[in-house]
């Protein structure tokens, strides 16, 4: 039985394992095995890009709201996602040399964020995220 990538991605994917466990490398769906594999390796720079948005939303917040009375909160995030993100890059460390990338597709993420979430429009906020990898990976609070 084949099961179709379309109609039930749950049972292809496991007829597929099933397929590479026995080395039945023949049956195997190899043009979407390849689409998935790559998938999986977006996956994981997506993951990293929304970690760093959060991030950088709350250092902006920090920032610029220094009289928040919400800093407390806003550090406990800021030093989760500095973990989950020094975790992504400890399972992936080829996305560490696209970093500054991905931190510039993040920020405008951030900044939507710091807008939501403050009385501040977009204009309060640089059009570049304003810190380097090293502050933002490592223990660095602005202002």
């Amino acid at each position: 039985m084949t099961t179709d990538y379309d109609q039930d991605f749950y049972a292809w994917s496991r007829e597929q394992s099933s397929l590479l466990r026995s080395g039945q490398y023949g049956r195997l769906d190899v043009m979407h095995l390849v689409k998935e594999i790559e998938d999986l390796g977006k996956q994981e720079r997506r993951a990293l890009e929304s970690r760093l948005a959060v991030l950088l939303g709350h250092l902006l917040k920090w920032q610029y709201q220094p009289e928040n009375p919400s800093r407390k909160s806003w550090s406990a995030t800021i030093n989760t996602k500095r973990r989950a993100i020094a975790k992504l890059l400890d399972e992936n460390p080829s996305l560490a040399a696209r970093f500054d990338e991905i931190i510039r597709d993040a920020y405008p993420d951030a900044i939507d964020l710091a807008v939501a979430e403050t009385p501040l429009d977009y204009d309060a906020f640089p059009e570049r995220c304003p810190w380097d990898q090293t502050q933002i990976r490592g223990t660095f609070l602005p202002g």
